[in-house]
C-alpha cells in the first residue's frame, strides 16, 4: 500500500517505454535522411562503396579451385583423381537404374552400344507402382499412383520420366542416408549440432546455381554431378527432421532400453530409429520432393530427363511442350509424394499399434503377377515394351493456342497493367534503393536487428550486410532486394486475404488447399514459360513468376494461424460485443500474427530462391551474377554471388524469426 502511494505521488520520469522507442527511431531515421541527402557531396565513400576497398574474394576462390583441380595432391593421388573416382563409383548405381527403367542393359558405353536386355516394360512399371500404392495406402491409392504413371506413358513423356526416375532412385537414398547419419551425430553431440547448423543454413539458402559450378569443375559434366548437386540440395531437411524426430522419442522408451541391457548400438537401431520412424519418413518425403524440384536445374549439367525437356522448351519458347513436360514432373512428384506419405502413415500406425498386421490385399498379388506377365510379354509384344505411338495424346497445342488467344484478345490490357506497375511501383522502388547510401542501409538493417534480437543479432546483421558491400556486389544486391521486396509485398497482399477468407469456410479451404498444393509441386522453371509468353522478358515477368511461386506460404500460414486461435477467446470477444470486423482485427489477426510472420519468412525464402531462376528472363540482380558464373564456369563469381544471396536470406530469416519470437513472448506474458 505504501509502495502504491509512493508510486502515485512520484513525479513523472519522462516518456513511457514505447514512446521513448518511437522518439529514438524518429531521431535515428532523421539522421539517416540527413546522411542520405548529404553523403554524395560530403563523403562519397559513405554513399557508394569504393572500388579500391573491394576484397577480391571472387579471385581468391577461382584461384583456389584452379589449384585444387590442377595441382592439389593427396599423396597417392590428386584431388581431381579422387573426385573423378567418386563420380565413377556413383555412376554404377545410376547406370543400373537407368538400364532398368529407361535404357536397358547395354554392352559398353555410349548411346550406340548394343542392347542386351530391354528396360522394364511401361505396363510392368505401372502395375508395380500400383501394387506399391495398394500395399502402402489401399486400393484407391494404388489406382491413383498407377494412373499417374499411366499418364506419363499416354502423353509421351515415358522415356524422359524414367530417366528422371533413375536419378531420383539414386539421389534419394544417398540424401536420406547422409541426412540420417549427420542427424544421428548431431543428436549425440550438441557441439556437433551447433557446428553444422550454419552449414545447413548455407546449404538451404545458397542458390543451387552457385554450387553447380564447383561440382561441375570437380566431378565433370554429366548425371553424376547432377545427382551430387541434388543430394546437397535435398539433404538438409532430412538432417533437421532426424534431429527433431530423435529428440521427440519419449525418455521412458530409452530408459526401458537401458533397463533391459541394450548396448548403444542396439538402442540406436532397435529402439531409437524404429520409434522415430514416422518422423523420419516425413524427411524421406521432403528429400523426394526437393530432388524432383532439382530435376530442371540438374538438367543444365547433363542430368537429362524431364528437366531437359522443360529447359529446351523454355529456350525455344515452346509453351505447349514446356507445360506438358512440366505437368509430367508434377504428376511424377504427386505420385511419389502420395506414396511416401502413405508409407509414413502406415509406419506411424504400425509403431503405435493401430495397424499391427501386414496388409494382405489380393489386388497386390494380382498386380505383381500382371507386372511379371508384362515383363515377359514385352519380349514378344512391342506394344507392351513401348507405349504405341498411335495411342499417345498431347495437350501441347491446347496450351499454345490458349496463350496465343490471350495474347490476341488481351494484349493491350496486359501491357497496360505491366506498364502501370513498372512505372508506378517497380522503377521508383528500384531507383530509391539504388540511390540510398550503402552505410545508411547497413545502419538501418543493423538497428532493426538490435531492436528485434539485441546486440548479438545486430552484430550478425552488421557483418553479413557489410560483407556484401566488401565483395563489390552492393548494386546487384539492391536490385535483388527491390525485386524480392516488391514481390513479397504483392504475394502477402494476395495471400493474406485469401487465407483470411478460407480460414472460416471449410469448403473454400479445401479448394484453396488443393490449389496451393499444386502450386507448391510445380517446378519453379514451369512458372517462367507462360509468364515469358505473356509479358516477355524483364523485371515485370520476373516479379510475376516470383509472386506466383511464393504466394503459397502467405496463404497457408495465414489460414492455419487463424484456424488455431483459441475458440474460447473468440467466444469471449463475441460476449464482449465485438463486431465481426473487430473480432478479426482486434483478436484473430493479433493472435495469429506470429504464424503470419512465419508465412512472411517462408515467402521471402521462396522469393529469393525463385529470383535465381528468373535470371533466365534478363534480370540484373545477384541471380544473374550466379547464372553468368555458371555459364562461364567462373567458380568465384558464382560462389560469391550465391553467398551474397544466402546472406540476404539469413538476415531476413533472423530478423523475422526474432520478431515472431518477441511477439510470442509478449503474447505469453499476457
Amino acid at each position: 500500500m505504501t509502495d502504491g502511494i509512493a508510486t502515485a505521488a512520484a513525479p513523472p520520469r519522462g516518456l513511457a517505454g514505447p514512446s521513448r522507442r518511437l522518439v529514438g527511431w524518429a531521431a535515428f531515421l532523421a539522421v539517416c535522411i540527413v546522411v542520405s541527402l548529404t553523403a554524395k557531396g560530403l563523403a562519397p565513400a559513405a554513399a557508394v562503396y569504393p572500388k579500391a576497398w573491394v576484397v577480391p574474394v571472387r579471385r581468391w576462390i577461382s584461384a583456389f579451385m584452379k589449384w585444387l583441380v590442377e595441382s592439389a595432391d593427396l599423396g597417392l593421388f590428386t584431388v581431381r583423381e579422387a573426385t573423378r573416382a567418386v563420380a565413377a563409383v556413383l555412376a554404377v548405381p545410376y547406370d543400373v537404374a537407368l538400364g532398368l527403367f529407361a535404357r536397358g542393359l547395354v554392352d559398353g558405353p555410349g548411346t550406340d552400344a548394343p542392347q542386351i536386355l530391354p528396360p522394364l516394360s511401361w505396363a510392368a512399371v505401372v502395375l508395380l507402382v500400383a501394387a506399391a500404392g495398394t500395399w502402402a495406402g489401399g486400393r484407391r491409392l494404388g489406382l491413383f499412383v498407377g494412373a499417374c504413371f499411366l499418364y506419363l506413358a499416354v502423353f509421351g513423356e515415358w522415356q524422359a520420366a524414367m530417366t528422371t526416375l533413375a536419378s531420383i532412385v539414386v539421389a534419394v537414398p544417398l540424401g536420406v542416408a547422409g541426412g540420417l547419419a549427420v542427424g544421428l551425430a548431431a543428436y549425440r553431440s550438441r557441439g556437433f549440432e551447433r557446428a553444422i547448423s550454419p552449414l545447413l543454413d548455407l546449404m538451404q539458402t545458397v542458390p543451387v546455381f552457385a554450387y553447380l559450378v564447383p561440382i561441375l569443375v570437380l566431378f565433370g559434366f554429366g548425371p553424376v554431378a547432377a545427382i551430387l548437386a541434388t543430394v546437397i540440395y535435398a539433404m538438409p531437411p532430412m538432417v533437421r527432421i532426424t534431429i527433431v524426430g530423435l529428440r521427440a522419442v519419449p525418455a521412458e522408451v530409452l530408459e526401458l532400453a537401458a533397463m533391459i541391457g541394450c548396448t548403444p548400438r542396439q538402442t540406436t537401431w532397435r529402439v531409437l530409429l524404429p520409434t522415430a520412424l514416422p518422423a523420419l519418413m516425413v524427411g524421406v518425403n521432403q528429400v523426394i520432393m526437393l530432388s524432383l524440384n532439382m530435376v530442371i536445374i540438374a538438367s543444365m549439367i547433363g542430368a537429362g530427363g524431364l528437366g531437359f525437356d522443360v529447359l529446351a522448351a523454355l529456350r525455344k519458347l515452346d509453351i505447349g511442350g514446356g507445360v506438358e513436360s512440366g505437368l509430367a514432373i508434377v504428376v511424377l512428384a504427386v505420385a511419389l509424394d502420395r506414396l511416401s506419405q502413405a508409407v509414413a502413415v502406415r509406419e506411424a500406425r504400425r509403431t503405435t499399434g493401430a495397424d499391427g498386421t501386414p496388409r494382405r490385399d489380393p489386388a497386390i498379388g494380382l498386380a505383381l503377377a500382371g507386372a511379371a506377365a508384362a515383363t515377359v510379354g514385352a519380349l514378344f509384344v512391342p506394344a507392351l515394351a513401348t507405349y504405341p505411338e498411335a495411342f499417345r495424346l498431347t495437350t501441347g497445342p491446347i496450351w499454345s493456342d490458349a496463350i496465343a488467344w490471350i495474347n490476341v484478345h488481351f494484349f493491350d490490357t496486359l501491357d497496360a497493367v505491366k506498364n502501370a506497375l513498372l512505372l508506378g511501383v517497380l522503377i521508383p522502388v528500384k531507383r530509391f534503393l539504388l540511390e540510398l547510401p550503402w552505410t545508411v542501409v547497413v545502419a538501418v538493417v543493423t538497428a532493426l536487428g538490435w531492436s528485434a534480437g539485441g546486440l548479438r543479432l545486430a552484430g550478425l546483421v552488421l557483418v553479413l550486410t557489410s560483407a556484401i558491400a566488401m565483395v563489390g556486389l552492393w548494386e546487384p544486391a539492391m536490385v535483388t532486394l527491390y525485386l524480392c521486396g516488391v514481390s513479397v509485398a504483392i504475394a502477402m497482399l494476395i495471400g493474406v486475404p485469401i487465407g483470411i477468407a478460407a480460414s472460416t469456410r471449410p469448403r473454400l479451404w479445401r479448394v484453396v488447399e488443393a490449389g496451393i498444393d499444386t502450386l507448391q509441386t510445380l517446378p519453379s522453371f514451369v512458372y517462367l514459360i507462360p509468364v515469358v509468353m505473356l509479358f516477355r522478358v524483364g523485371d515485370f515477368s520476373a516479379m510475376v513468376a516470383v509472386v506466383a511461386y511464393a504466394v503459397v506460404p502467405a496463404v497457408r500460414y495465414t489460414a492455419v494461424g487463424l484456424m488455431r486461435v483459441d475458440p474460447q477467446l473468440l467466444e469471449a470477444g463475441v460476449v464482449a460485443g465485438c463486431t465481426p470486423w473487430q473480432l478479426l482485427t482486434k483478436v484473430k489477426l493479433r493472435l495469429a500474427f506470429p504464424e503470419i510472420l512465419l508465412g512472411l519468412n517462408q515467402t521471402v525464402m521462396l522469393a529469393l530462391s525463385m529470383l535465381v531462376i528468373t535470371a533466365l528472363v534478363g534480370t540484373r540482380d545477384l541471380g544473374q551474377e550466379v547464372y553468368v558464373g555458371l555459364t562461364k564456369a567462373d567458380v568465384g563469381r558464382g560462389v560469391v554471388a550465391g553467398l551474397a544471396i544466402a546472406f540476404i536470406a539469413i538476415v531476413a530469416d533472423r530478423l523475422i524469426m526474432a520478431a515472431a519470437g518477441r511477439r510470442n513472448a509478449t503474447r505469453g506474458g499476457h
